[in-house]
């Protein structure tokens, strides 16, 4: 079917804004008086969907009656007879209106209707002379008038900006974009059934706490009337999950919004989804087996494929990820050893002379030095989706340290597209070693670092208590949808993205 809008519609150009919104107004105002103000109706009974009309034709072409509604986002009128297009949850589908089914008054009103208006109507199912499937209606009643135009309809909605600030338009005329989110939150359903199945516990943890915690990140500070007490919005849920361990549920997770006053680029949003999970009696090696099995049967579920293209990278999830411990990726990717280097300003000048400074708040430590060149050397080269694993003590508070080098932890990022897509650990679960480390922590927020963590008492009496060997991980949900959908920025994926006011 040849798609035509109205020529009032076409964004402005044959016709000012405001005069297109007045007329609307005027043709809802000519409902009303006649008695057939569509506001007035409060339901419609739906029996298909276009998708699923389709579907049924195609495999029987069995012509049947459907209840169907949804807006109309195209109309050809040809005298006696039109065909527009409906749009609903599942698609598109076109529909054939005749003034001798419809009766003459209802198809005159049809006329009158406008792209972006939401009819309902029942017809039977048929295909036209050029093999479309389509309804022919029998009865047709406008459920809900649209005052404003749709963007032009060779255009669309094409400005990010208003794209992200009016998602509701976005999703109406961009189909690509409601398939992203379909992708999400089919996405979040397979993490729960892949953690379910084995024997994990879905819960939830405060949004809002006294202390921050959990993560290196500058928290959002509110303030609670009646206690007269500032709070902070979470910066991750690793502490209260790790208490509920210590309290014997063994196998726990949370997928939950958290809040970081940062800055803002395709990768960060302030507010922004992640799973979060602790399995007692593992460690880092089994978070990567669980990252990995997540992940790629994912890709495999959704999308049919374990290759993907992100970021104008092919990239394979096919299972068998790569893992490297940092010393060995710096080692590869800068020829920096620092397996052969033991003392701190040796380190730090090493890092010096390739030009990888280290931040004025880091103290000139082997740690800081290795972590520094990784960060700004080797995170951009890794493509493929590869572990690296062995981050030193100063960066990693809250991961175990490891046996054969106390300056090392048990802990493990993954990349993919020189992005961090996971973050994981064998906890620390020894309570003194974890008090001296948050009191770090708080020598470097003193000195102006206000990401470090804060000293949070209950969690080491929690501790003390007795935390089993534990494994735990934090994933990016809004991470992996951009990577399982092929987009560049966060906002693509979020329906609802952080924006700055228009004044």
């Amino acid at each position: 079917m040849q798609e035509q809008n109205n020529p009032q519609e076409n964004g402005g150009q044959e016709q000012d804004l405001s005069e297109i919104l007045q007329i609307r107004r005027e043709k809802l105002a000519a409902l009303q008086q006649a008695g057939q103000d569509p506001f007035h109706i409060t339901k419609f009974d739906v029996s298909a969907r276009s998708g699923q009309v389709k579907k049924e034709f195609e495999a029987s072409e069995e012509s049947k009656t459907v209840s169907i509604a949804g807006r109309m986002m195209s109309r050809r009128i040809m005298g006696k007879a039109s065909f527009c297009n409906l749009q609903d949850a599942e698609g598109t589908i076109q529909v054939y209106v005749r003034r001798d089914d419809v009766g003459e008054d209802a198809y005159a009103d049809f006329k009158k209707w406008d792209i972006g208006d939401i009819f309902g109507l029942e017809g039977f199912v048929f295909r036209t002379k050029t093999g479309e499937v389509s309804i022919h209606a029998q009865k047709i009643v406008l459920l809900s008038k649209s005052l404003r135009p749709l963007p032009e309809k060779f255009h669309g909605l094409t400005d990010r900006e208003t794209r992200y600030r009016q998602r509701y338009v976005d999703l109406i005329v961009n189909p690509e974009v409601r398939r992203t989110f379909e992708v999400r939150s089919r996405f979040i359903k397979h993490i729960r059934d892949y953690l379910d199945d084995r024997g994990y516990m879905e819960v939830e943890t405060p949004v809002l706490n006294t202390i921050s915690g959990g993560a290196s990140a500058r928290p959002f500070i509110t303030h609670h009337n009646t206690l007269d007490l500032d709070m902070y919005m979470r910066i991750a849920t690793e502490l209260p999950l790790k208490r509920l361990v210590v309290g014997g549920l063994e196998r726990v997770y949370e997928i939950g919004r958290i809040f970081r006053n940062e800055g803002m680029d395709p990768k960060h949003n302030p507010e922004f989804t992640t799973i979060e999970l602790y399995e007692a009696y593992t460690d880092f090696h089994g978070m990567m087996d669980i990252a990995e099995g997540m992940l790629s049967s994912a890709a495999e579920k959704l999308l049919g494929t374990y290759q993907l293209e992100w970021m104008g990278y092919q990239v394979d999830l096919t299972p068998g990820w790569r893992r490297m411990t940092m010393i060995e990726a710096v080692r590869e990717f800068t020829g920096v050893d620092f397996d052969a280097i033991s003392e701190d300003a040796e380190a730090v000048a090493a890092a010096k002379a390739i030009g990888v400074e280290l931040a004025a708040t880091a103290e000139p430590t082997w740690g800081n030095a290795l972590y520094e060149v990784f960060d700004q050397r080797v995170e951009e080269k890794l493509i493929q989706p590869t572990f690296i694993t062995m981050y030193p003590v100063e960066v990693s508070p809250l991961a175990k340290r490891s046996p054969a080098d106390p300056r090392l932890t048990e802990r493990f990022e993954l990349f993919v597209c020189h992005s961090e897509m996971g973050n994981a650990f064998s906890e620390l679960n020894d309570p003194i070693d974890q008090k001296n480390r948050f009191q770090k922590q708080v020598e470097m927020r003193d000195k102006g670092d206000d990401e470090a963590s804060m000293m949070d008492e209950d969690y080491i009496n929690a501790l003390e208590y007795g935390l089993p060997p534990t494994g735990g991980m934090g994933i990016g949900i809004d991470r992996c949808v951009m990577m399982l959908t092929g987009n560049d920025t966060i906002r693509e994926v979020i329906l609802f993205p952080t924006m700055k006011p228009i004044d």
